[in-house]
């Protein structure tokens, strides 16, 4: 665990045993919400570091996901269980997947395959009656004068919320802003299928400009040591750049993975084994190329041809 400001506690959720690849944020006051669970193999490491800060069972007031992929959301429906009085906060096209998981996980068992038990885990179902949808823009109360404020940040998915504290000016972005581990110190864009949309991601890329926050917190991981609007400029550029190679590889008819690799590839060559692997896993290339083809396909279909 490490304070990052005042009654801001970031956990590292250890996804796989892996260090300082999947962060949780504790926001501390009279009615504490946890950001993000990590995957549900994470469950335990989360309830020791709650219990280490003093975050008994009936204490925690709300648990809060930026989106309901499973290295984000996966402890839901665990940590729901486990702290009965907490509410649970989502964006409004997610919340139906945390009470029914169903197809999410047979969606990330045919992506995943085996790993998807040794690493992420599944999700259990959340009760409708602890759910409750953000809207754009509203607070989150956590103790009398600071509230988190929800920011739909759609692009990464379109299910995705950023959340501000305007107290310690944190904003805590999920992976709208990318995956940077402190391993290795290189940003890349998290493009994923299925619902990726670089417009959106640009879009909310500037949203989170507008707040002016004074740090940008990831779950992919961490406070990001860079100035907040230097970071942002970078995330903006970095997902261009990885567009523009997409589109340029799909329209001569090549190979939309290779190209990336071949011009981005090396971006991670400085990592150990170990490093390299985990940024792979969490955020590898042809995950990435995949949401991207999805993207141009779909951009480019015409209204009455129906999506696959």
């Amino acid at each position: 665990m490490r304070r990052l400001a005042d009654g801001v506690v970031e956990i590292d959720t250890l996804l796989g045993g892996w260090q300082e690849t999947t962060a949780g944020y504790l926001i501390e006051g009279s009615a504490p919400v946890l950001v993000e669970t990590g995957s549900q193999t994470s469950v335990p490491t989360v309830r020791a570091a709650l219990e280490a800060l003093g975050v008994g069972p009936d204490d925690l007031a709300g648990i809060a996901v930026t989106h309901i992929h499973l290295d984000h959301a996966g402890g839901v429906g665990d940590l729901a269980a486990a702290f009965p009085r907490a509410t649970v906060y989502v964006h409004e096209l997610g919340a139906r997947h945390l009470a029914d998981p169903t197809r999410l996980v047979a969606s990330a068992e045919r992506v995943y395959g085996p790993l998807l038990d040794r690493l992420y885990g599944r999700l259990t179902p959340t009760a409708p009656e602890r759910i409750r949808v953000l809207a754009d823009g509203e607070a989150l109360e956590v103790a009398p004068g600071r509230a988190l404020r929800a920011v739909d940040s759609p692009g990464h998915a379109k299910h995705h919320l950023g959340f501000f504290d305007p107290s310690s000016g944190l904003l805590f972005a999920g992976d709208a802003v990318g995956v940077r581990l402190p391993a290795g110190g290189v940003l890349r864009p998290a493009t994923p299928p299925a619902d990726f949309d670089l417009d959106q991601a640009l879009a909310s890329l500037r949203r989170f400009a507008a707040l002016q926050p004074g740090g940008i917190a990831l779950a992919h991981y961490g406070l990001v040591p860079v100035d907040p609007a230097t970071l942002l400029d970078e995330a903006e550029a970095t997902l261009n750049a990885w567009a523009e190679e997409a589109v340029r590889a799909y329209e001569a008819g090549a190979d939309i993975a290779a190209a990336l690799a071949a011009r981005f590839g090396q971006d991670l060559a400085g990592l150990d084994p170990e490093a390299r692997e985990r940024a792979e896993t969490l955020n590898g290339i042809h995950s990435n190329a995949a949401g991207l083809r999805r993207w141009i396909e779909t951009r480019r279909r015409s209204p009455a041809e129906p999506a696959p």
